[in-house]
């Protein structure tokens, strides 16, 4: 056995602690199942064995199912009858466990998710330890799944099915008295007696058998149309979740389906039923997209795979940050609550205090809430250094520029700034639009010049994007990636040009939402349409909230700058400059903008846009400008991989995604098209062409790729 250790104590209690070599943690693989099953055996097979307690080597005890195997699973095509039979040795396994005659306890010594909670299910006691990181739990859905080794059986036949379909349907994670005061665990106790407890119950229980194999079992509160919470759990749930996912999820609906079916049948064939809404599931692409973008290469981002090997491994102790408005004073609060120095640096000693005062009122929210002690905000708030004295950079290892979008601001700052830097010290800026290799012309050390562009609010965002600028050396790559490891925020890698990539993809969002508005498309069909396509705010709303004068002042320096001869006016163009220059609505920090937004009330669409731009007499229809949405900023993606500034597919899926919040359920814009296929995305996009405008053209690189099949993101390595 390679991936357990199997031991026999003096009393006949066999110890199977789970150790899969070469892993951090333990994952379902099919050595391991193997490995079980054979120990399964052996336990009932042998006379002088009277059970087993089953724990983990490692400090946690199964995360679950190798989610990297699941997605090339689908790549490679995996049919509706192989799906179904996926984890079908798992299931044996644990049916073998729970009917054998001799019982089997679960020592749970830290988190035990997804397929490592339904292993402790199959157990007829568990006993968690009482560690604050120790947690069980059943995440699948938000991977698009739903937990196919009978948890959505065995947890409701335990707990009860209204008990157990918020955790399903959520995919909760619980902490060990939650978990107990629930009755998924039978018991608490420290680490170092875990084992033994479960023991001394082995020993107390030889005839152990699980409830739901006992003759005349009922679920707890009842079962099917009849219980007296079907129509709140079942009924109004359906809506919920169809209203929540907007018919993009369907994971949560195939619990509600699994549980509702299987909890009516006997044990045996209501893992049948769960198995078949599995295979549902994992024959479909939301699945795939869920796991490969938000879990392996998030992951993967997070591990900052990005980094040049062969560089040390460095931590900023010192964190200078240059303006403190909203952004710098994010910036500053991050490092700060990483446990990093920072010197917090504005044009005034007020402005830069009132940029400390920001995570003084975070820190006062959390300890209002009990997030955090008092005692703790202030030792945090303690490391902020409100000034205005550029020699009180002296010994920041990084500066991170966050000033106004202006190229003479950031000269004047990148030049005070590095008078008072070591040599050696990099110098990021936080810009999302204004290239770093020309903003690099300004320093003395352009090899240590580097974006770095963060998402507000920062303390929320987890993105940063970094870009390269045509000087930068990897010494300096390696270091912002290490400060973004420091932050726990997750980067991506691209290269520079106008407006990278990030807002590149953002401005094709909020430029087609102006331009439906030109078209005449009505302002709640363009925004509920955006919405139900996954977009978490519609375009109208989320430019009033970065300011349609923002995006005014944007396309006008791109004017000024006289870009090549392949810049046009962005669709929305006369939209823009209509709300900021006649109507003088430019967003919500003026006052108003597309939204108008009454003190005390809720923010509702300004009814004067009728007049301004006047809804067509026939509307077209949700589904139509769901494509639009999705094709638009799809296609910009592809043309930021055509043109070089990005280079990894996998980094634009997780830029478009954390960065602009297109709809996970894709797996990101690069995703999508793969999702659709990108012969029909590209056959799709010619059609809006011709409907639209040219802006929908596949470029040529798209083209190529359509004519030759090819997937534009593959499987993880």
């Amino acid at each position: 056995m390679t991936t357990l250790h199997f031991d026999i104590d003096a009393d006949g209690v066999a110890l199977i602690r789970i150790d899969l070599p070469d892993r951090p943690v333990n994952v379902f693989t099919p050595a391991l199942t193997a490995d079980l099953a054979a120990a399964v055996e052996r336990v009932l097979a042998t006379p002088a064995i009277k059970g087993a307690v089953l724990t983990s080597a490692k400090p946690t005890f199964i995360a679950g199912a190798d989610l990297k195997d699941l997605v090339r699973a689908f790549d490679d095509g995996i049919t509706l009858a192989q799906a179904a039979q996926r984890f079908a040795a798992e299931n044996a396994l644990m049916r073998r466990m729970e009917t054998g005659g001799k019982p089997f306890a679960a020592a749970i010594n830290g988190l035990a998710l997804g397929g490592g909670l339904e292993l402790a299910l199959a157990c007829h006691y568990r006993v968690l330890s009482d560690d604050p990181k120790a947690a069980v739990g059943l995440p699948e859905v938000s991977v698009g799944l739903l937990p196919a080794g009978g948890g959505t059986q065995r947890l409701p036949r335990l707990i009860g099915i209204e008990k157990a379909l918020p955790l399903l349907t959520q995919g909760t994670q619980l902490s060990g008295s939650a978990a107990l005061e629930l009755g998924i665990v039978d018991a608490l106790a420290p680490a170092d007696r875990l084992v033994d407890r479960a023991r001394d119950w082995v020993l107390a229980h030889p005839d152990a058998q699980q409830p739901w194999d006992v003759k005349g079992f009922r679920v707890p509160g009842g079962a099917g149309c009849l219980a007296p919470f079907a129509n709140k759990s079942f009924q109004a749930g359906t809506t919920l979740a169809r209203r929540a996912g907007y018919g993009n999820l369907p994971a949560p609906l195939a619990i509600l389906s699994a549980v509702f079916e299987g909890t009516q049948l006997p044990i045996d064939k209501a893992l049948g039923v769960e198995a078949k809404y599995f295979a549902r599931l994992f024959a479909d692409p939301v699945s795939r997209n869920l796991m490969r973008t938000m879990f392996v290469n998030k992951g993967a981002a997070d591990r900052l795979v990005r980094r040049p090997a062969g560089i040390d491994k460095t931590r900023v102790a010192r964190l200078g940050v240059l303006g403190a408005g909203m952004m710098g004073a994010g910036i500053a609060y991050a490092a700060a609550a990483a446990g990093i120095d920072v010197v917090l640096l504005d044009a005034t000693a007020e402005g830069a205090q009132k940029g400390k005062q920001y995570s003084a009122s975070l820190l006062d929210r959390d300890v209002a809430r009990a997030r955090t002690t008092r005692d703790k905000a202030d030792v945090l708030l303690a490391r902020i250094r409100p000034t205005a004295d550029y020699a009180d950079l002296a010994g920041c290892e990084l500066v991170v520029e966050a000033v106004f979008e202006n190229r003479a601001v950031k000269a004047d700052v990148t030049a005070r700034a590095e008078a008072f830097l070591g040599d050696d010290a990099v110098f990021a800026s936080n810009t999302s639009t204004l290239m770093i290799t020309g903003l690099a012309e300004c320093s003395r050390r352009p090899a240590n010049f580097i974006g770095m562009h963060f998402f507000s609010p920062v303390e929320r965002m987890p993105l940063v994007e970094i870009i390269l600028g045509a000087q930068t050396s990897e010494r300096t790559l390696a270091r912002a990636l290490d400060l973004c490891g420091q932050l726990r925020k997750t980067p991506i890698v691209v290269n520079d040009g106008p407006s990278f990539y990030t807002t590149r993809v953002y401005c094709t969002y909020v430029d087609e939402g102006m331009q439906m508005l030109a078209e005449g498309v009505e302002p709640a069909l363009i925004e509920n349409a955006a919405r139900m396509a996954g977009m978490p705010v519609g375009p109208l709303a989320v430019i009033d909230e970065t300011t349609i004068d923002l995006r005014w002042k944007v396309i006008q320096q791109a004017e000024a700058d006289g870009l090549d001869a392949r810049y046009t006016r962005p669709p929305g163009y006369a939209v823009c400059k209509t709300m900021v220059e006649d109507i003088k609505r430019p967003g919500r920090r003026f006052g108003g903008g597309f939204y108008e937004y009454p003190e005390g009330g809720k923010k509702r669409l300004w009814p004067g846009l009728r007049d301004a731009f006047p809804p067509a007499r026939e509307q077209p229809s949700a589904e139509a400008l769901k494509r639009r949405f999705l094709a638009i900023q799809a296609l910009e993606a592809a043309r930021c991989m055509e043109e070089g500034v990005l280079v990894h597919a996998e980094d634009g899926d997780l830029g478009s995604v954390l960065g602009v919040g297109y709809p996970a359920w894709t797996g990101g814009a690069l995703s999508y098209i793969d999702t659709v296929g990108i012969g029909a995305f590209v056959a799709d996009c010619r059609r809006m062409a011709d409907a639209c405008g040219p802006r929908y053209l596949p470029g040529a690189w798209l083209e190529a790729r359509a004519a030759q099949g090819a997937r534009l993101v593959g499987s993880p390595a």
